[in-house]
């Protein structure tokens, strides 16, 4: 096994690929970490990612002979990978609150109320954000503008907000994972050589079997954990309707980012278009002036529509307000880069090539190396890259297709990031529906643990594996 990392003797100097048993102790102290200044003290992610940072950079420092330099580029390495998460985090916010200031939002939340039961809600809802996601190829975007709308349409129904926002990151996740829109779709096509087409396919039942059964989950919510009665949509509509004019070019925001990733527009120059409509709506719509305007975009919005509850729904923060979640994102992703950078991650990795004893075990373990990198790194595209790139050779030695290793980065890792809320992904979702943590929804959260499940159960059954030949390049043979 490679014992240094990559690069001439002069760019290394003394430093060194970790051990097996190196490596294991800054993951431990990542663990220890969160699992007691989040899960224990009750803080707030920001400290304990500084402490795993502190102590993952002297670790490199003096224990795997980087000089600075060394620890700085490996930090800096993880945020330019995640540098267009925070940039899309950056835009949501304030699109979030160019759209209610528009009256995008609130309308959505009127006529929402009027179609809509609480019995059919749930599920309706993770339908239909699955569509949406699918057709822009954007979980984030999808929760960030309708998944907001729906928390309000939700409240309006007396429907559990933490029941409304897994149903809606479930479906946002699901459509995602299908779509040859999504970046970590293509990304995980292109780090494992397979063809886009060919990995979509191969994760198509997994999907529709995690889907489902989440579906099913929700529609049993609806019938017997949701009110009846449906609380009082009028508490909701009445205060909109007198606070916002609600015709049909309010939504003029909502077709224009839609409409441009449905033409294959990437998700950052979308969303600054409907940052731009959603500006322009507020003037033409709502009468108000293009400094208001821009001004709720930079500071939020604080409606008075005469309900408290209203009021509480439609306040944003608007780009001023991101500085909690971008300050986690940053200091995850920093995390993740002294990881990634190091080593450490590629040897924990590698490590599964010694435990590995047939071709579903080793697509099992691909899905949990996925799923531990997305914890260590915090960020989804580390999930795919890191596994994705570290045991191609394996794959090929197991006699496997490529889209076996596709799907399983995929399946284990994409999805499962809000599972834990220090990742950028937890952290944007929960920010965007008004919680202070993923945690809050995790419990209806169906998807992502469905997804890993799935694959699980699929490799099981023995539907994960496409063998090309058998392991050493003889026949295919059944495990």
């Amino acid at each position: 096994m490679e014992t240094q990392p990559p690069g001439t003797d002069e760019e290394r100097g003394d430093a060194r690929r970790p051990t097996l048993g190196e490596a294991l102790v800054p993951l431990a102290v990542v663990i220890a970490s969160l699992g007691i200044g989040s899960g224990v003290l009750g803080l707030a992610p920001h400290g304990p990612l500084l402490w795993s940072i502190a102590f993952a950079g002297l670790f490199t420092r003096y224990r795997l002979g980087y000089d600075w330099d060394g620890v700085y580029d490996a930090a800096e390495g993880g945020l330019q990978m995640g540098m267009q998460a925070v940039l899309i985090l950056f835009v949501i916010y304030g699109l979030i609150a160019t759209w209610t200031s528009a009256g995008t939002i609130p309308g959505l939340m009127y006529y929402g109320l009027g179609l809509l039961s609480p019995q059919v809600f749930l599920p309706v809802t993770a339908v239909l954000a699955a569509v949406v996601a699918f057709a822009i190829g954007s979980s984030w975007t999808t929760v960030g503008t309708l998944g907001v709308a729906f928390i309000g349409i939700g409240s309006g129904l007396d429907v559990s907000a933490p029941m409304t926002a897994g149903a809606i990151v479930s479906g946002a996740y699901a459509g995602d994972k299908q779509s040859p829109l999504s970046d970590t779709t293509n990304l995980a096509a292109a780090v494992t050589n397979t063809d886009l087409y060919d990995h979509i396919n191969a994760m198509r039942l997994g999907t529709a079997v995690a889907l489902g059964l989440s579906v099913a989950g929700y529609a049993v919510l609806g019938a017997y954990a949701v009110s009846g009665s449906g609380g009082d949509p009028s508490a909701i509509t009445g205060p909109l309707a007198s606070a916002y004019a609600l015709g049909p070019l309010v939504f003029l925001p909502l077709v224009v980012t839609f409409g441009l990733a449905v033409r294959g527009y990437p998700a950052l120059p979308a969303l600054v278009a409907g940052v731009f409509a959603g500006a322009g709506t507020t003037v033409l719509a709502q009468g108000r002036s293009f400094t208001a305007a821009w001004d709720a975009f930079l500071n939020g919005t604080a409606p008075e529509t005469g309900s408290e509850l209203v009021n509480g729904l439609l306040a944003t923060g608007g780009l001023a307000g991101s500085g909690w979640t971008i300050a986690v994102v940053v200091a995850a992703l920093a995390l993740g880069g002294l990881l990634e950078g190091t080593g450490v991650l590629a040897v924990v990795a590698d490590r599964l090539a010694d435990v590995v004893w047939s071709r579903n075990s080793l697509v099992v373990g691909t899905g949990g190396a996925a799923l531990l990198t997305n914890a260590f790194t915090a960020q989804q595209y580390m999930s795919i890259v890191v596994p994705g790139v570290s045991l191609r050779g394996l794959y090929d030695e197991y006699g496997l297709d490529s889209r076996d290793l596709s799907r399983a980065v995929e399946a284990a890792g994409t999805p499962t990031g809000p599972l834990f809320p220090w990742h950028a992904g937890a952290v944007f979702m929960a920010a965007a529906l008004g919680f202070e943590s993923s945690w809050a929804f995790v419990p209806y959260y169906f998807f992502g643990p469905l997804s890993a499940v799935a694959l699980v159960g699929l490799a099981l059954a023995g539907r994960a594996t496409t063998p090309t030949e058998a392991p050493g390049g003889a026949t295919p043979a059944d495990d």
